[in-house]
């Protein structure tokens, strides 16, 4: 999009971050979205930090267009990735789950933009003082970790509340959504759930028809009493973890119920203990497409109100 500010920060075509989704996001589904125009990122969440290395050079093998890595900075690989993001000279970086602060004059001096993933106006302050490019705020629709603020409540308040660009996320599943969310003053938007149906993403086709043939109300959100709320959709592991939530169960049997989910739900499908991680939006996706399809598709409403405007002066 010509005069998009963030698409002129990361040398993109169009103003979209595709999610780090642990386990998902991974070289292939990364360098798909790069190539279609987008900015593909690499979700090392837990990785060994062998492997983040090799899905980093796997990527450039795919693509000669910018992506970025998401470093979860909980991880006990964090500081060590870190370092890496900046001897393969990643061009963006996106985090999670803490503070970036220690590791940005190292990222700074080498290039790399540094956009963190917030849940409220307190946590942008934050991120723009430490030093962030950019800033997503990330409603409570998203899949996985959320908040407790709606997409809709909290992009323009963070909006007003820093002078760094906002990336809005959560609940944004076709170009309406897109429109939605630049009317809120978002120059860009992140987007997750609805890569899980793209072609190359390479999740189990039990995760992906899961996706596609969600309704609106199928989603459930399981831990809030632990800490650690996560959007996911409804199966039996998310009726369980709901009966260890009315029990106030301790917290490690909550961790023995998850341990290990996640894989199961990407990599073997098993539709009964798999953590199966989706936004609100699920309900708005029925076919498979490829990420090129995706972003033309989403970004199509917008070019319209663009020429209509230009237009109109």
């Amino acid at each position: 999009m010509k005069n998009n500010k963030f698409c002129e920060m990361i040398g993109i075509e169009y103003p979209i971050i595709q999610g780090a989704m642990a386990w998902i996001a991974d070289s292939t589904l990364a360098a798909a979205v790069s190539n279609a125009g987008g900015l593909g990122i690499i979700a090392t969440g837990n990785m060994p930090v062998d492997l983040v290395r090799e899905e980093i050079r796997k990527a450039k093998e795919l693509t000669d267009k910018p992506f970025g890595v998401n470093i979860m900075l909980l991880s006990p690989n964090a500081e060590e990735v870190a370092r890496i993001v900046c001897e393969e000279k990643i061009k963006v970086v996106t985090t999670g789950a803490g503070s970036p602060g220690k590791y940005m004059e190292m990222w700074k001096s080498h290039n790399i933009k540094v956009i963190p993933v917030v849940a409220s106006v307190a946590l942008a302050k934050r991120m723009e003082k430490a030093g962030a490019d950019a800033i997503i705020a990330e409603g409570c629709e998203s899949g996985g970790h959320v908040g407790e603020l709606t997409t809709m409540a909290l992009v323009p308040q963070v909006v007003d509340a820093v002078n760094v660009p906002v990336i809005a996320a959560g609940g944004i599943g076709d170009k309406r959504g897109v429109a939605a969310a630049f009317m809120l003053g978002a120059v860009a938007i992140q987007v997750g759930t609805r890569f899980l149906a793209a072609r190359e993403c390479n999740i189990h086709e039990n995760y992906k028809q899961k996706v596609l043939t969600a309704k609106d109300i199928d989603t459930v959100v399981t831990g809030r009493s632990t800490g650690h709320p996560v959007r996911v959709l409804r199966n039996k592991l998310t009726r369980k973890f709901q009966i260890l939530e009315k029990g106030n169960a301790a917290s490690e049997e909550f961790d023995k119920l998850g341990k290990g989910a996640l894989t199961k739900a990407v990599k073997e499908g098993d539709l009964d203990n798999g953590s199966f991680m989706a936004g609100q939006i699920a309900g708005l996706i029925s076919k498979e497409e490829t990420c090129k399809e995706i972003i033309e598709e989403m970004f199509d409403l917008v070019n319209l109100l663009e020429k209509i405007n230009k237009d109109i002066r």
